[in-house]
């Protein structure tokens, strides 16, 4: 079998070594990832793959732990922008430690934590009530539950250049013909949440201009839209205030810390989590937009309501 995006129901059933019949059973029963898009059964590879990773049992664990503290503090996971300069002012406040920062993504980040690769991972994955962040998948690749500690709430949304040139108002609008869009990479918070919206709207990425052109962070979306390489794509608002972009809201979303129980109370993973309560920080939220700050330091917790529970 060649290596195709899309699998049909055969294709599946030889993938997992099973017959078709028992595809129809793990869809039902143990949501193995698959849509009817297109009026019969297809199934995306890369969310197969990784349904069958987060169904893995006896999940080796990493044979060479994080050493203990010595002053270098790996953070993990997804971009920000406020995050990149709360990386900074650590990095001027503390000298005696250095903290450093992997772009992975949000699920990469979170895996890494799982490989003890990092001390912190940052993530904003939104579960699929649209209510919660992080929780379910956090519980599904580590195991357990890990310490949850928000950053901020951030605004995400679509950038666009100033003035709006091609009249964009919303999601609806990436369907027409000649937009052309910059995309975030599979894995991070900000595609899962563009592809939610595409899905709602029937739209399918494959057929939007740019849709498989990947940059890394935030910023270099912002860039791609400022240069005029495409007319639109998903990010922060922070960055349509940094480059002068027009923007157009999706949603707030909670943007957390997950940190292993184990190196919770490690010096570095407390000071820097105590940094998040001091002004010098704070006031660093004034020359950016799309930030709140309301739940940020706080411990939050799954909860069976709509809302979070915080302490």
């Amino acid at each position: 079998m060649e290596n195709k995006t899309l699998l049909t129901t055969r294709e599946i059933a030889r993938f997992l070594n099973i017959n078709e019949k028992m595809v129809y059973t793990l869809i039902a029963e143990k949501g193995l990832p698959a849509t009817k898009a297109t009026g019969k059964w297809i199934f995306p590879r890369h969310l197969v793959e990784q349904w069958l990773e987060n169904q893995t049992i006896n999940y080796p664990k990493t044979a060479d732990p994080l050493p203990p503290y010595h002053g270098l503090l790996i953070i993990s996971g997804s971009n920000d922008i406020l995050l990149d300069k709360a990386i900074s002012l650590f990095n001027r406040l503390y000298p005696e430690n250095v903290a450093v920062f992997g772009n992975l993504g949000s699920l990469g980040g979170i895996r890494a934590l799982r490989r003890n690769l990092c001390h912190i991972a940052s993530s904003h994955l939104l579960q699929e009530n649209e209510q919660e962040y992080n929780f379910g998948i956090a519980e599904e690749e580590l195991g357990q539950m890990p310490g949850v500690i928000n950053f901020c709430k951030r605004e995400q949304g679509l950038l666009i250049g100033k003035g709006n040139p091609e009249k964009i108002k919303g999601v609806p609008d990436l369907g027409r013909p000649g937009i052309r869009i910059v995309n975030r990479p599979l894995g991070t918070g900000t595609r899962l949440l563009l592809d939610g919206e595409l899905a709602k709207e029937g739209i399918k990425g494959a057929r939007i201009e740019g849709y498989d052109r990947e940059v890394n962070r935030h910023l270099e979306v912002g860039l791609e839209v400022l240069s005029g390489r495409a007319d639109t794509g998903p990010g922060i608002r922070a960055v349509a205030g940094l480059l002068d972009l027009d923007f157009i809201p999706l949603r707030w979303e909670r943007f957390d810390f997950l940190i292993q129980k184990d190196h919770f109370f490690e010096r570095g993973v407390q000071l820097f989590l105590g940094l998040l309560n001091e002004p010098v920080f704070r006031d660093l939220v004034a020359t950016l937009a799309g930030y709140d700050l309301d739940l940020c330091g706080k411990m939050v917790f799954p909860h069976n309501s709509t809302e979070t529970e915080e302490i």
